[in-house]
């Protein structure tokens, strides 16, 4: 079994590299991506062409983390994303949820104080 964490920063890795054989390895096939507005991509493969396309369309988003902290099933983080169009850019949270060594959701939160406590993440976490 692999330490989740690990698992959160190898994934955080395929999606800096762009690399879509390291997410699809990543990704339980049931994988559930959710954005900080609620909006929902289900399925691994709808996942990775989703994926796909926004790496076409922002080719130097990036996310960077800063803190990461392990809970009941998965991981929670709080760093910030870079890119150059600027709505994609600045401080965020993340949220992955494990399952079988594979990332079942990963979910994207906006910064703010009560986010941070729902994630466990507290204030200065």
């Amino acid at each position: 079994m692999t330490e989740p964490q690990a698992i959160v920063t190898a994934f955080n890795r395929g999606i800096n590299d762009r690399d879509l054989t390291s997410l699809r390895a990543l990704m339980h096939e049931t994988h559930r991506f959710i954005d900080s507005a609620g909006g929902e991509v289900i399925g691994r493969d709808a996942c990775l062409d989703a994926w796909a396309g926004f790496f076409a369309a922002f080719p130097d988003y990036r996310n960077v983390f800063e803190f990461t902290r392990a809970n009941d099933g998965g991981v929670a983080v709080r760093g910030r994303s870079e890119c150059s169009d600027p709505r994609l850019a600045g401080p965020a949270l993340w949220s992955a949820t494990i399952q079988d060594d594979r990332i079942l959701e990963w979910r994207v939160y906006d910064d703010s104080p009560t986010n941070r406590a729902a994630l466990g993440l507290g204030e200065h976490g």
